[in-house]
């Protein structure tokens, strides 16, 4: 399975970006699906999760209310919106699968830039 990561950018705090994560190889419903950030110089951090259906969502509690997860199976593809950015929202955001909440992740993304200007 590969992860493609998408739709980063710069954007001005009080904005919204949404981000892409399109999975290829295999079919996404396979998959429980995370989304990650990552600062330089700091530990990757955990957003949020979908479960493989889609009904059932986690969040950080640092995005909770702002940011939503969502998946379309058919489209094999993942998706982040994120509402009310700011800038400590700036990361490289990269998006994980794996095949249940206590197995290594399978495959994650490239990651990609968001920056929140202030």
């Amino acid at each position: 399975v590969q992860l493609q990561a998408s739709g980063g950018g710069l954007v001005q705090t009080g904005g919204s970006l949404r981000l892409s994560c399109v999975v290829s190889g295999r079919p996404s419903s396979l998959y429980l699906m995370d989304w990650f950030r990552q600062v330089p110089g700091e530990e990757r951090e955990f957003v949020a999760r979908i479960n493989r259906s889609g009904r059932s969502t986690t969040y950080a509690g640092s995005v909770k209310g702002r940011f939503t997860i969502s998946r379309d199976n058919g489209l094999n593809t993942v998706y982040l919106q994120m509402n009310s950015l700011k800038p400590e929202d700036t990361a490289v955001y990269y998006c994980a699968a794996s095949t249940g909440s206590t197995t290594p992740y399978v495959a994650w993304g490239q990651g990609t830039q968001v920056t929140v200007s202030s």
